[in-house]
């Protein structure tokens, strides 16, 4: 151990709220808008965790408050774990990637002055422009992977941009069959 500071971040939690669609597996995204971080860009439903609140408590309760959907923490599965930093602000974060296959309702704009659009992509199809942070998860969690840094440097744009600098780097998880 160093004997400094201890490093710390933030974490945030996003939502996998995930269907079966007639080209295969289908994600709810939501378009970001008003004043608020990656205006007009798509992104998961996601927040950060409030004190004294765990991580399955606080996707269930984002996801409730974005999207108007019931989630029971027995159909939240971790899916993917993202270290993050971004080309603009202080320094990086975590955020895990939740996945749910089961909940109540019917998914609906809940937020209107942080959220304009919201609608089902196909999982290999996702739109643009998307948060380059959310995309790196969802890139991991369609390649089946755990895990992703996505560390970005100053003047990356915001939004994900095919073709310029992957700031990617998945993860693998242990071999199957665990570790011996």
């Amino acid at each position: 151990m160093s004997g400094g500071a201890r490093h710390s971040v933030p974490v945030d939690v996003h939502l996998i709220l995930r269907r079966d669609g007639e080209s295969g597996p289908e994600v709810l995204l939501s378009r970001r808008a008003g004043p608020v971080y990656a205006s007009g860009l798509w992104h998961l439903p996601s927040g950060h965790l409030d004190p004294g609140e765990d991580m399955v408590e606080a996707v269930i309760r984002e996801a409730r408050e974005e999207t108007g959907v019931l989630i029971d923490s027995e159909d939240v599965t971790v899916a993917v774990t993202v270290h993050h930093r971004p080309p603009v602000g202080t320094g990086s974060r975590i955020g895990v990637f939740f996945e749910v296959r089961r909940w109540s309702g019917a998914p609906h704009v809940m937020e209107p002055d942080r959220c304009d659009a919201m609608g089902w992509y196909p999982l290999h199809a996702l739109p643009d422009p998307m948060v380059a942070y959310c995309r790196s998860g969802l890139d991991a969690y369609h390649a089946g992977l755990p895990a992703a840094v996505h560390f970005q440097q100053p003047g990356d744009r915001i939004h994900y941009t095919a073709g310029a600098p992957d700031r990617t780097r998945l993860l693998p998880g242990p071999p199957p069959g665990g570790r011996s």
